[in-house]
């Protein structure tokens, strides 16, 4: 935009690289354990003083968002941060938000969540505002349980409902293809059809290496995922073929990931599945190391 006030704000893609369910609240709540790292390919936002609020959508997959456009977490989260400054007497003037839509909508990867916390951060410092750690995140897990992890964006355990963070500063960084066949599955769905909702929890202990350590874990959602939707196996099958040394489905869906062993084995592989089906989606990227911040543009 080149406008001196604009505030650049990454979103990046929420990876879990395990997730385990392991028991269920009286309100219905599913508690989990996640093992989550984040990746450099991301939605992007801008926030512009304007002179009344905007709301722009750009970017690969922007069209799935425009006709909902007034019900996107991007405005709640504006609203409801500027809400938060105002009970503080502070001021939210109005603004311009511009999002470049890059991740896939409702694909497992938290890209709504990543949007809504990427807001959090850019307008606070867009608005110059300084509110108390405990009333951000009051706002983050008002917006949804995944926002808090996508406000630290960074490797870390996600436990109960995904409000109780512990950062992992040991993580290394991945060289990873995301993978989706473009077609959604519904989490409430697969949340119902869980046959066991009291599994084991992470078990954190070190193997000789992070890839045996996470080739340990699971995703107690992709079985009944892989039920609803057959491509869900027949992406992951393309990814190994590919030599990914782990494949695993995101989240609920339908999102897969595959951990190659370098940046240039991942680029590879992306553009071979391209060719191969070239109207899902491929993307190769890396995630962020434990202890770094790949947040801010």
């Amino acid at each position: 935009m080149g406008d001196d006030l604009t505030v650049i704000e990454d979103a990046p893609a929420k990876i879990n690289l395990a997730l385990h369910v392991t028991g269920q609240r009286s309100d219905g709540y599913h508690l989990l354990d996640m093992l989550v790292t984040f990746t450099r390919h991301a939605d992007r936002l801008e926030f512009t003083p304007a002179e009344r609020d905007e709301f722009v959508i750009s970017g690969r997959f922007a069209e799935a968002l425009i006709a909902d456009r007034d019900d996107n977490l991007v405005l709640k989260a504006r609203d409801f941060l500027r809400s938060a400054i105002s009970r503080e007497s502070g001021i939210a003037p109005a603004v311009r938000i511009d999002l470049q839509k890059n991740l896939p909508i409702a694909s497992g990867i938290g890209g709504g969540s990543a949007d809504a916390a990427a807001t959090l951060r850019g307008l606070t410092r867009l608005w110059n505002v300084s509110l108390p750690n405990a009333i951000i995140e009051a706002v983050a897990i008002r917006l949804g349980a995944d926002v808090p992890m996508c406000l630290a964006s960074r490797p870390l355990i996600a436990r109960g409902i995904g409000e109780q963070i512990t950062p992992v500063d040991d993580m290394p960084a991945f060289a990873m293809v995301l993978a989706n066949p473009l077609k959604g599955v519904s989490t409430p769905e697969v949340f119902r059809r869980l046959t066991s909702k009291t599994n084991p929890a992470l078990d954190m202990t070190l193997r000789s290496t992070w890839i045996e350590t996470i080739g340990s874990m699971r995703n107690d959602l992709e079985p009944v995922a892989r039920d609803l939707l057959p491509e869900i196996a027949e992406i992951s099958a393309m990814l190994k073929k590919q030599g990914a040394s782990i494949v695993r489905m995101s989240g609920s869906g339908a999102t897969c990931y595959g951990i190659f062993d370098t940046l240039v084995a991942a680029e590879t592989a992306a553009a071979a599945l391209h060719s191969e089906r070239q109207d899902w989606y491929f993307e190769a990227t890396e995630t962020t190391a434990g202890g770094h911040d790949a947040r801010a543009g």
